[in-house]
């Protein structure tokens, strides 16, 4: 289907453009979210008529997103999960998760915003994409932890997996050397001989 873009899609075109795209894209996204208008000609007059008042209106959201995108900009989130004893979250981050942890923060981000490349399952620190505007894009670090002192060390940039891992293995080898046999026998405690 041949359709008009009334702002910037990523990876298909400016605003004006008229570019062909499949059915279902068009039907179930585009038209109803009023980012295109079909190619005809009855609507390549009607954006020809209002092409100027588009690009303001587009213009003034342009720059609403990049005054928020200022104070948006290289901030940390902190987000409390339960994970394994080997980081692995019981579960996962979703997009809508992060948006709360955002609009908590003072800025309201819708989950729509939030494109994920690949789901967070583990704990450690993410930079995030927040698409605030067609054209403004800002980076956001999520810091996913299991308590806020993990939180704290992990943003201070301490490995906690590692520092949790010796201390098992410590553990694990302080276990193993007082197994009933395995260590010496104190001084008062001698050995029977038969």
């Amino acid at each position: 289907m041949q359709v008009i873009l009334l702002e910037r899609v990523e990876k298909l075109g400016q605003m004006g453009d008229e570019v062909k795209v499949k059915d279902g894209f068009a039907r179930n996204y585009l038209l109803p979210n009023k980012k295109a208008l079909r190619a005809n000609k009855a609507n390549r007059e009607y954006f020809a008529s209002q092409k100027a008042q588009l690009e303001a209106r587009n213009l003034e959201q342009k720059k609403e997103a990049e005054a928020v995108g200022a104070k948006l900009d290289g901030k940390t989130f902190t987000l409390i999960r339960q994970a394994g004893d080997r980081g692995q979250l019981y579960g996962s981050v979703s997009p809508r998760d992060i948006s709360d942890a955002i609009t908590a923060g003072g800025v309201s981000v819708s989950r729509t915003q939030i494109p994920l490349d690949q789901a967070i399952k583990t704990i450690g620190m993410f930079k995030v994409g927040v698409r605030l505007h067609p054209e403004v894009r800002v980076n956001v670090t999520i810091n996913v932890a299991r308590s806020e002192d993990e939180a704290e060390r992990q943003a201070r940039g301490e490995d906690v997996l590692a520092e949790r891992t010796e201390a098992e293995e410590a553990r694990a080898g302080a276990e193993a050397m007082f197994e009933e046999g395995a260590g010496p026998k104190p001084e008062g405690e001698a050995e029977e001989v038969e």
